[in-house]
């Protein structure tokens, strides 16, 4: 019985590959789309892409047009595809203005580009791009049933922008180039003041104004070291339990020891 059932599988699956490869040497744009929509719908998206590249152009104005160019764009999104897939989804957008898919094309187009979206170290162009075509779909659909979904993917893209620009700001203090940091790290601050790197900010400016200044000239050492006295104070009237508390403190320190030199 077992050997019977792995005939006709055999049998099955032959039918089928021999199928589809007459389908993709086929003439007939009737079967080419009749089978891609069988593939589609029984989840074969990288086998129905095949054959959609190969239609697309013969299908463009016709009744059919519609529906196969939003399985074409859905099969290159099932498959991961997401610049191929924000592409189309745009396309069957600006193609289809009062499709009944219309809104969830929309969506779908925005969200391939933030699922190209790469980690917050590398460059973010991806990333700004997600966000603006994420801003345009919640401006044109402020009722969607995604609007929940894209607020979360907006917050999600910014906030990896945020972290972006703070671990650049922190990079100046790791590598020692002080006055950088300090000029980076308030821009960071003033620009997201919500931010939850704000405490690890304001300590990353003062051990920065602080290196910077018990390393000065004499004749620019007060002035720094009062600008480090200063970022102490603040981390402190920021949090008085701040993580960096024991390092602020023997900071300080040897900022008011040094300082006694000019008060004499």
């Amino acid at each position: 019985m077992k050997k019977i059932v792995s005939i006709l599988l055999i049998v099955v699956l032959f039918s089928s590959c021999n199928e589809y490869q007459k389908a993709l040497k086929s003439e007939d744009v009737g079967v080419k789309f009749e089978l891609a929509t069988k593939l589609y719908d029984s989840g074969k998206y990288s086998k129905a892409i095949r054959i959609f590249e190969q239609i697309a152009p013969a299908y463009r104005g016709k009744p059919q047009a519609e529906k196969l160019f939003y399985m074409f764009a859905q099969s290159y999104y099932k498959t991961k595809q997401y610049t191929l897939s924000g592409y189309q989804f745009e396309s069957f957008v600006s193609g289809y203005p009062k499709s009944e898919k219309l809104q969830e094309a929309a969506y779908l187009g925005a969200k391939s580009y933030s699922m190209l979206s790469p980690v917050y170290s590398l460059d973010q162009t991806d990333t700004n791009k997600a966000l603006d075509k994420l801003q345009t779909f919640i401006d044109n659909y402020p009722n969607s049933e995604y609007l929940a979904e894209a607020n979360i993917a907006v917050k999600a893209l910014s906030e990896k922008l945020e972290k972006k620009v703070y671990e650049n700001a922190k990079g100046y203090n790791t590598i020692s180039d002080f006055k950088a940091a300090i000029v980076a790290l308030d821009n960071f601050v003033a620009d997201y003041p919500g931010t939850p790197y704000k405490e690890d900010a304001m300590f990353y400016k003062l051990d920065s104004a602080y290196q910077l200044g018990i390393n000065s000239i004499p004749s620019k050492m007060e002035e720094r070291l009062n600008v480090a006295k200063t970022a102490q104070t603040n981390l402190i009237k920021f949090n008085a339990e701040t993580k960096y508390k024991k390092e602020a403190e023997q900071m300080l320190a040897r900022i008011e020891k040094d300082l006694q030199k000019f008060t004499k």
